[in-house]
């Protein structure tokens, strides 16, 4: 007790004599933050705000140096374009069932591999998780090669085990956005199954006893414990899972190799990648990136209070 106090009495003396040892290791600390703070500046806050400003231009191939601001007439443009809501209702699609699929197959997956009975688990967990950690444009590729209409695999098991025709899935609109999203339900189910498993070992095993106790059946402890049980946990993962699949640029690009066919396949994410670096429409990208960040913040939102809602 004596050092505490004398400690004590140290503190105060230095706070009267205008030396606040708390004030001077909040200022360390800002000091060492400083790098960090001017690094995201210039990476984060400088390339959001010259984005809002070229969104306001007429920035162009023709006009790279001389653009000149014409206020809100890109943001028009956007939404006189009709092809903008063509490809915004397929990018909703995109988002919904990706999301939900991953969900749905990740939780599914995470239940049975939370069961005692499952042998193997960790080498199950490790397989199934391969196709979330392996690059995107390997996994995008890959599936590329195996729904090709001639030669690929997914037209060969479809022949060989039910006797279907060949389908178009690379040439067709339809067949390649379905694709499409098969794909980017694959990459994308592993981070939910381990989001899943994490929240399922978190429940304590003394709930699913006092519930078998009292007569409730599997599928009833499944939507009246299990469920609410991992809300907690999937409420984020859910919707850091619409921001990837509604930003998620690589999939589509790759597979669909640019959108194709005919720009049939976009998302907002690619079409606004194309029209900046293919048609070098500078100006009215910008301004269509600044429209979906507000769809998306205010999609996210929503979606958030509705996930509050319902707890």
């Amino acid at each position: 007790m004596k050092k505490d106090d004398q400690l004590a009495e140290a503190v105060a003396l230095a706070a009267v004599g205008g030396w606040d040892p708390t004030a001077r290791r909040r200022g360390f600390l800002g000091l060492c933050l400083l790098p960090a703070l001017i690094l995201l500046a210039f990476v984060l806050v400088y390339p959001l705000f010259y984005n809002v400003m070229l969104s306001l231009s007429d920035a162009s191939i023709y006009r790279i140096r001389d653009w000149q601001i014409t206020g809100i007439q890109q943001y028009l443009n956007v939404f006189r374009d009709q092809q903008f809501w063509v490809i915004f209702s397929k990018t909703v699609v995109w988002t919904a069932v990706s999301t939900f699929l991953q969900v749905a197959i990740g939780v599914a997956l995470a239940i049975v591999l939370n069961q005692d009975f499952i042998r193997g688990r960790s080498a199950w967990r490790f397989l199934l998780l391969l196709p979330w950690a392996m690059p995107q444009y390997i996994t995008a590729l890959t599936w590329r090669g195996m729904f090709h209409g001639e030669n690929g695999a997914v037209n060969q098991f479809l022949a060989n085990t039910f006797g279907l025709p060949p389908v178009e899935w690379l040439t067709s609109p339809v067949e390649a956005f379905t694709a499409a999203i098969l794909v980017n339900v694959w990459m994308g189910f592993p981070f939910m199954m381990i989001v899943a498993l994490v929240g399922l070992r978190s429940i304590p095993p003394g709930l699913y006893e006092a519930a078998m106790l009292d007569g409730a059946s599997a599928w009833t402890q499944l939507v009246r414990l299990t469920g609410p049980m991992l809300r907690p946990v999937m409420l984020p993962a859910t919707t850091l899972g619409i921001i990837w699949n509604f930003n998620n640029l690589n999939v589509i690009w790759l597979f669909s190799d640019g959108g194709e066919p005919g720009d049939s396949t976009h998302i907002l994410a690619s079409y606004v990648y194309k029209t900046a670096f293919t048609y070098y429409q500078f100006g009215w990208s910008a301004a269509l990136s600044v429209v979906i960040f507000v769809i998306l913040f205010l999609a996210v939102q929503a979606f958030l209070q509705a996930g509050r809602w319902r707890r």
